[in-house]
């Protein structure tokens, strides 16, 4: 075998490699034509001023009515109860007098009701509340926060979701909950969030290589999901390429229009899209 032709085999096993590596998880057109051209609101329809918090269930009512799609956030409280929250800690929209950092799955859902969003009347809702406010009007996009307890937050919030009969899909941060559900629940369509590796980095202080695994979507081959939600702005080509082999583009968070042409589905704030 001559030089030439070895190069095209070994190019030829590079590249199977890096399909298998980079390519998502099927879906059913069925499922792509329910959330193609979707816009999500983040967090509900809330004001940047909080004077509708996010996350609330007057929020969600705001996106039924205008008829957009809404994005949230679940979350275990310490009694085991699936709650609708973004952040792992309670500071920065119900203690910001509070030094110590208090994570929600600190609290009993009895404790996280007596609290209050952004200084407002409104208290952090269950998952149920929710789900039965939206009452199958608009679609849903779950994502599901990570913590120590993602197996038991992924069956809680797989029971509730599949007693609901409205539109849904699921994603998280985490490849281990995207994996869970290609193992537990392969007909929900589920979708890997990530962010540019920089932001791991920076925000999440987590060490390169790693942001680099994360920002790149490498870990595909375990979790193998059908939807790729990527931060607004520069992907990265393994994510691209995934996308050119089928999974769908969601893109986060607009805050004008115009800013993501090419996703198939849109998670937006402080605006409303007009297509």
């Amino acid at each position: 075998m001559n030089i030439a032709a070895k190069t095209v085999l070994s190019l030829a096993g590079i590249a199977g490699a890096a399909a298998f590596l980079l390519a998502p998880g099927r879906a059913s057109e069925e499922q792509k034509k329910t959330f193609r051209g979707a816009r999500f609101a983040h967090r509900g329809l809330y004001d940047a001023d909080q004077t509708v918090p996010e996350n609330s269930l007057p929020a969600f009512r705001l996106a039924v009515e205008a008829g957009y799609g809404i994005e949230l956030d679940v979350q275990l409280s310490e009694d085991g109860q699936v709650v609708v929250f973004h952040d792992d800690t309670l500071n920065r929209m119900c203690l910001p007098d509070e030094e110590t950092p208090v994570r929600v799955d600190s609290r009993t859902y009895d404790e996280l009701s007596a609290l209050r969003l952004a200084a407002s009347d409104e208290r952090i809702p269950l998952f149920t509340e929710v789900l039965a406010l939206v009452g199958a009007r608009v679609p849903l996009l779950v994502e599901l926060k990570t913590g120590p307890r993602r197996r038991e937050l992924c069956e809680k919030t797989t029971a509730l979701l599949r007693a609901y009969r409205g539109s849904f899909c699921v994603e998280s941060f985490d490849p281990r909950i995207v994996l869970w559900y290609r193992q537990n629940a392969p007909e929900i369509l589920r979708g890997q969030l990530a962010e540019p590796p920089r932001y791991y980095v920076k925000d999440e202080k987590m060490p390169a290589a790693e942001g680099f695994v994360l920002g790149n979507t490498l870990l595909n081959a375990a979790a193998r999901p059908q939807f790729i939600a990527y931060r607004i702005g520069d992907v990265p080509l393994p994510v691209r390429t995934a996308e050119a082999m089928g999974a769908l583009r969601f893109r986060w968070t607009s805050r004008e229009t115009g800013d993501a042409p090419d996703a198939d589905a849109l998670i937006f704030e402080h605006y409303r899209p007009k297509d």
